[in-house]
């Protein structure tokens, strides 16, 4: 029987995270329970991040923390596709943060947000500390951790923060890193289309997803300031996947969600070539095979399986024939 593409297509490599397109963010457990009845409704096409840095109302740090211990351990987090924000390194409250939650909730949290971060020494500080609290707690997972490109230290150092331990998405921050420009760059920049044309965003944009592609992170690009237009929200995610490279995107209003997996979901007519590749490919123990007069080996194999999984993930319908050969139970997954 052939070997299961993540048998055959990536033997001693790490695998490239195969995650939602879409990150929404929600500071109250209020909003955090609305974004669960929501991704109940839609299924699990988007992760939801809980807010401990900006949605905590300050000297409310502890209670805030622990709510969301209680929200990512409730009923409602069904798909167990939910992460936290902490607090940055220079606030006195992140090892608290991490206190709280790791123990109560390491084993359900998908990701630890690390915002602000200045210089890798400090982020690979925290990571360690994550660890070190998570394996005191018992917990055997390693819990990812997805970091805020959003300072000049931090784009500074984008290539060393990549290859910590556990890093799986760098994440863009647009509106800390224009502010942190101290007015050389305009508040307009922040908005479509300055936020992908002007020279300085399109350098630090396209160093993080260099970076991230490079050793296997996930990049992930910053909220549209637009809330409601659909169309303008779908060509802003359509602007940052097609132009410059990211696999994911940020929501900060439920409206803006399905824009973004729209945006970044693959066209139907490469996921039909992805489908019928992949089982030829399989069929033939993954040697080499043509399909529509074109050669295909184990680098467009690669190409294409990850197409398919994301796909899975964005919701997109599969033939039953690749439900069968990939996803179901009986199938051999690595």
């Amino acid at each position: 029987m052939p070997r299961h593409p993540n048998d055959a297509l990536f033997e001693g490599e790490k695998p490239f995270p195969i995650i939602t397109t879409c990150e929404h963010f929600a500071g109250t457990d209020v909003r955090i329970q609305k974004a669960f009845e929501l991704q109940e409704k839609t299924g699990p096409i988007f992760d939801i991040t809980m807010d401990c840095e900006d949605g905590a109302p300050t000297g409310q740090e502890r209670e805030h923390a622990e709510m969301v211990v209680r929200m990512q351990n409730s009923d409602a987090n069904k798909f167990n596709l939910a992460g936290v924000r902490i607090h940055d390194y220079t606030n006195e409250h992140w090892k608290d943060d991490v206190d709280i939650i790791v123990p109560a909730a390491g084993e359900r949290v998908a990701y630890i947000t690390i915002p602000k971060t200045t210089k890798a020494a400090q982020l690979a500080e925290m990571i360690d500390y994550i660890r070190n609290t998570a394996a005191k707690a018992g917990i055997q997972r390693e819990i990812p951790i997805h970091a805020l490109i959003e300072t000049h230290g931090a784009l500074r150092e984008v290539w060393e923060i990549a290859t910590l331990p556990n890093i799986e998405v760098l994440d863009f921050g647009l509106m800390d890193f224009v502010s942190a420009h101290h007015g050389a760059l305009g508040s307009y920049v922040m908005r479509s289309p300055w936020q992908f044309d002007h020279a300085v965003l399109r350098r630090a944009k396209a160093e993080t997803v260099a970076a991230a592609l490079a050793n296997g992170v996930v990049p992930a690009h910053n909220v549209t300031l637009e809330l409601k237009d659909t169309d303008f929200i779908y060509n802003d995610a359509k602007r940052a996947h097609d132009e410059f490279g990211f696999l994911r995107m940020w929501s900060i209003y439920p409206a803006q969600i399905e824009p973004i997996v729209k945006a970044m979901s693959a066209e139907i007519t490469e996921l039909e070539d992805a489908q019928a590749i992949i089982l030829k490919a399989y069929e033939a123990d993954w040697g080499p095979i043509q399909h529509d007069g074109a050669l295909h080996d184990r680098a467009t194999y690669r190409y294409y399986w990850e197409l398919l999984q994301r796909a899975r993930l964005q919701g997109l319908e599969l033939s039953d024939n690749v439900e069968q050969a990939f996803f179901s139970e009986a199938s051999t997954v690595s």
